[in-house]
């Protein structure tokens, strides 16, 4: 991927992970709780956080030691 595009994706990821809170907090507060619901969310979230940390390591310039 090209950096602009690696950029954009970045961009919409960080977006969705923070819909996802609060989607994650108003099913969290509605009774009953769904929790199987509840951990498909949190998965995903989670899921999402790691594609977030690679692709801001991709656009990081490589360290040399």
């Amino acid at each position: 991927m090209e950096e602009e595009d690696l950029r954009e994706k970045l961009i919409e990821l960080k977006r969705e992970h923070k819909d996802m809170d609060d989607v994650i907090d108003r099913l969290a507060q509605t009774q009953p709780v769904d929790f199987v619901q509840l951990q498909r969310l949190k998965k995903r979230k989670l899921m999402l956080k790691d594609m977030i940390s690679k692709i801001e390591s991709d656009l990081l310039p490589d360290i040399i030691a």
